[in-house]
């Protein structure tokens, strides 16, 4: 699922997910993935997320009371 309807199925803003890929919450491979795209920029690639491997870290997270909240304006 791409990095917009993702967001909005786990309810957090797309500057969350892209902050929880660079501080390595989310894995890359496992969790998200580069979109396959002529038109994106290699330093700006368009993200496609596994939606149910998301949830399992994100609920991870949420049990052992790492704050996963939305850190990014």
């Amino acid at each position: 699922m791409f990095e917009e309807d993702a967001s909005q199925h786990l309810g957090v803003s797309k500057k969350t997910l892209e902050y929880w890929r660079e501080v390595g919450y989310l894995k890359p491979g496992t969790h998200w993935r580069s979109a396959p795209s002529k038109d994106s920029m290699p330093w700006k690639p368009k993200v496609i997320y596994h939606l149910s491997w998301c949830k399992e870290i994100i609920e991870y997270w949420r049990e052992k009371d790492v704050p996963m909240t939305d850190l990014v304006a």
